[in-house]
Formats: structure tokens, C-alpha cells, sequence
């Protein structure tokens, strides 16, 4: 009985050693997944408004042929400054000389048929005194008289008439700035019918930007400087070319229409930018940007933290048991890099820049700060380095 009951603790035993020996190990917890954290501060948010507009000359000066003549000279160089009075164009002068010249010979016709009418006028009046002659023809020939100096009127303007079209064949530069291409060739008839264009003068300095802006952006800009006691034209304004590159002269709004365009809700605006190397032109299209001034204690975060998810905005907050929560926000202007946030966090809670993949709501992680990280891995880079060349050494001494 006694061999039984140690057969039966022998079995048992072995048993037990058998089924410890089976029983897999528990693996190690993971430590917490490290995240870059930033402390969210207020700051004083700048505000700006962007326009799309284009560029146009103050004065886009058109010259055109006043009379009909052929071209028979261009004496400008296309693309090239022009002073006012410059020559630009010489018409052909010949049929326009005869016309003054048949007007000058037609005044002195004038002229010479007036002196013989007060001459007649001087011979009948002592003959109408003695009654010699009948009154009627002295007053016919006063009439006369009157008749000749209305024609030598008409015979004189006539001539200023055809000195005036004569001038025209000097074609001259009614403004300063920037000529443009020609129009006509010489050779060309201009004026038949209709004023030709022959050439386009632009002045470029100052230089205006059109742009249209909207009621919100009117009204908001109009806030933000009654706030400061200025007006909407000491906005400070910048343009933006096609290229990105920044125009080195600030811009002066010079004027804003009176009336809001009913069919589309905006405002028409013109803003002045000096233009002294003339790099810009007109057409060019571009970008401006009003600098409206600052909003304090606003809250702004890098856009990296923001996640938009089927249109609702979500930051992932750091407690301060090292705890990662995922919270709903709302965000406002974005700035660059970063993102006006207008509800859901605060000054002084820490939000997650990277990692975010990691984490899960309610999860444990450990926060390090940016510097933090990149200390950590110059370090892992120095031990790295240290240990290839203890490796090379050992290598070599083989």
C-alpha cells in the first residue's frame, strides 16, 4: 500500500514538473511610445488679407493720326522711355501744304475783294449825301462790305484750319513713359475714316494694382483699424508677383469704390506702388497682401498637429498623466506653418507634433520635447560611431 501512494506522488510530480515545463514565458510590457510634445502659448496672431488682382498704368495715353496722310518716318525705338513733345511719327506733309496754301490764297482773295468794297463804299457815301445817287445802293454797298469781312473771317480760319491739320503731321509724344509697339508701318494711310492708332504710351511710376474685395474683408479691415484709429488707406500693403518674389515698395490704397458690385458682392480697389525701375508692367497679374495688424492672446499651433477628419479638426493633448486624448477643435486663419486655433485647447496644454501614429486615446506615452529628441539621437549617433570604431579596432588587431 505503502509502493502505491509513492507511485502515485511520483506520477504527480512529474506531471506537474511536465506541465510548468510547457507553460510559455510572458513577454516584457513595451515601454511607452515617445512622442515630440509643444506647449501651446498665446501670442499676438498678425492678420492679413490676400487679393488677386492685375496691373494697369495710371495713364495708357493713345496717339492717334488727326489727319489723312501716309507714314513716312517713325523716329521713336519701341519698348523705350518717351519724353512729352518727343517725335514719334512724320506724315507726308505735300497734300496738306497745298491745302494751306489754297487757304492763304483764298484769304487774299478775301482780303483784296474787302478793300474794294470800302472803296466803293468810300466813293458812294459823298454821292448819297447830295442825294447824287439813290440810298439803296449805298446800303447795297455797305452790305457788301460786311459780306467781304465775313469772308476774309471764313478765308482766315480756313487757314488756321489747314495750319492746325499741317501741324498733325508732326506726330508728337502727348506724355512722358514707356512707348509701345508700332502700329503702323511706314508707308501705311492713317486717319481715312476714323483717328488710327499708331502707338500706345504707359506711364509705369507709380504703377496701380485692381483688385475687388469682398464685404467681409472691407468691413473686417475697417474694424481692425477703427481699433487703432487709422483709416483703411494707411493699411500697409504688399505685392506679391506671378514669380513669388515680394515687391521691395510698399503700396497705398488710393481708392475704393462707393458702391458694392450687387452681382458679385464686392468692392472695386486701386492701390498706388511706386514702380521706379520699371520692373513692373501693365497686365502683369499678381497677389497683394494687407497687413491688418495683430490679434492678442491668440492661440496658434503648427498645422502638423491639426488633423482633419471628414471635415472636423482634432489634436492629440498630452495630461499631465502622461496620457494622450484625442480632442475636437475649432480652428480659425491658417499662417504659414501654423493654425489659428479658436476652441478646444488652451495655454499651457501640451499637444503632440509627431508620433501621432503611435498613440491611441488613453494610452500611456512619454512626452520629450524637441531639443530633447534631438539630443537623445545625437547621442544614439555618437554611441554608434564609438562602437564601429571599437569594431574597426578589434578587426584590425586580429
Amino acid at each position: 500500500m505503502k509502493n502505491t501512494h509513492s507511485l502515485n506522488f511520483a506520477i504527480a510530480l512529474a506531471i506537474g514538473l511536465t506541465a510548468i515545463g510547457c507553460k510559455k514565458q510572458t513577454a516584457p510590457t513595451p515601454p511607452p511610445p515617445i512622442v515630440q510634445v509643444e506647449t501651446v502659448k498665446m501670442t499676438d496672431m498678425p492678420v492679413s488679407a490676400e487679393f488677386i488682382g492685375h496691373l494697369d498704368s495710371p495713364q495708357n495715353v493713345q496717339v492717334r493720326a488727326r489727319v489723312e496722310a501716309f507714314v513716312e518716318k517713325m523716329l521713336f525705338i519701341e519698348g523705350t522711355e518717351v519724353k512729352e513733345g518727343d517725335p514719334l511719327f512724320l506724315l507726308d506733309k505735300k497734300p496738306l501744304q497745298e491745302q494751306l496754301d489754297a487757304a492763304n490764297g483764298r484769304l487774299a482773295e478775301a482780303k483784296a475783294a474787302l478793300k474794294k468794297y470800302e472803296k466803293d463804299v468810300a466813293r458812294l457815301e459823298p454821292l448819297a449825301k447830295k442825294r447824287a445817287i439813290p440810298q439803296q445802293d449805298l446800303d447795297n454797298a455797305l452790305a457788301t462790305v460786311d459780306i467781304g469781312k465775313a469772308n476774309v473771317y471764313s478765308a482766315e480760319a480756313n487757314v488756321v484750319s489747314a495750319e492746325i491739320d499741317l501741324g498733325y503731321c508732326d506726330v508728337n509724344a502727348p506724355s512722358s513713359g514707356l512707348i509701345g509697339a508700332k502700329q503702323v508701318s511706314v508707308g501705311s494711310l492713317v486717319g481715312k475714316g476714323e483717328p488710327t492708332l499708331m502707338a500706345t504710351i504707359s506711364q509705369l511710376d507709380p504703377i496701380w494694382f485692381y483688385c475687388n474685395v469682398s464685404e467681409t474683408d472691407y468691413l473686417q479691415a475697417k474694424d481692425q483699424n477703427n481699433r487703432k484709429s487709422k483709416d483703411v488707406a494707411d493699411i500697409p500693403i504688399t505685392l506679391l508677383l506671378a514669380n513669388g518674389q515680394e515687391h521691395p515698395d510698399k503700396g497705398e490704397i488710393v481708392f475704393i469704390d462707393r458702391a458694392v458690385d450687387v452681382t458679385t458682392g464686392t468692392l472695386k480697389m486701386r492701390v498706388a506702388f511706386p514702380n521706379p525701375d520699371k520692373i513692373l508692367r501693365p497686365g502683369m497679374f499678381g497677389r497683394i497682401s494687407a497687413d491688418l495688424g495683430k490679434v492678442p492672446g491668440s492661440i496658434l499651433i503648427p498645422q502638423r498637429a491639426n488633423i482633419e477628419l471628414q471635415g472636423k479638426n482634432f489634436v492629440w493633448v498630452v495630461d499631465a498623466e502622461n496620457k494622450a486624448n484625442q480632442r475636437a477643435v475649432t480652428v480659425g486663419e491658417v499662417l504659414g506653418d501654423n493654425i489659428q486655433i479658436l476652441e478646444g485647447i488652451k495655454a499651457g496644454d501640451r499637444i503632440i507634433l509627431e508620433g501621432i501614429q503611435k498613440v491611441r486615446d488613453g494610452m500611456l506615452v512619454q512626452p520629450k520635447s524637441g531639443k530633447e529628441i534631438a539630443t537623445a539621437a545625437k547621442a544614439e549617433t555618437v554611441k554608434l560611431e564609438a562602437a564601429k570604431q571599437a569594431a574597426a579596432k578589434q578587426e584590425a588587431a586580429k
